[in-house]
């Protein structure tokens, strides 16, 4: 009997000691830090730099544009004009349909080239963003990193941002 007594009580003692030990782990405060990762991917080097590439690509274009809507205005300013011939009204107004629609077309055409160039960008600097916070918190010991943007408070030493656009710029510098 003593020996059973004795072999539950050990059972007993085993029994209890995992989930204690569960229990301390569970308690165990996490080391968080707080990102804003919009803000860390747009002040990159390698950001900066393809907007000026993307804005020298569509300059031309958007040149074009703007000297299209001169050519609109002064089309409306003749328009507004006293004692404008009916024929010469008529050829102003089919010529500022014409520019408008072409001017409608770039309009549409610039924006979903520019938002395409411009999602690639993002697209592969927010991968490798998220490698370079990865490698961030793994180093610094991070339980968890907390995009601001879904934080209601933190507090501002918790804050990577700047780390993990400096580290960016370090992995991956713009060339």
């Amino acid at each position: 009997m003593f020996v059973k007594v004795r072999s539950l009580a050990l059972l007993a003692a085993l029994a209890v000691y995992p989930v204690g030990a569960l229990r301390a782990q569970a308690i165990a405060p996490a080391k968080v830090a707080i990102i804003n990762a919009q803000k860390a991917v747009a002040d990159t080097a390698e950001i900066k730099k393809a907007q000026a590439i993307l804005e020298a690509k569509y300059k031309p274009r958007t040149d074009e544009i703007n000297q299209l809507q001169t050519e609109l205005q002064n089309i409306q300013t003749q328009l507004r004009s006293p004692n404008i011939a009916p024929d010469k009204e008529a050829q102003l107004n089919a010529d500022g349909t014409r520019k408008q629609r072409e001017l409608q077309r770039m309009n549409e055409d610039l924006q979903s080239d520019f938002d395409h160039d411009r999602q690639d960008v993002l697209s592969k600097t927010g991968r490798q963003m998220q490698e370079v916070v990865r490698k961030l918190a793994v180093e610094r010991g991070y339980d968890v990193v907390i995009d601001v943007t879904n934080t209601v408070y933190y507090k501002p030493v918790l804050d990577i941002t700047s780390d993990a656009t400096a580290a960016y710029d370090k992995a991956y510098p713009a060339k």
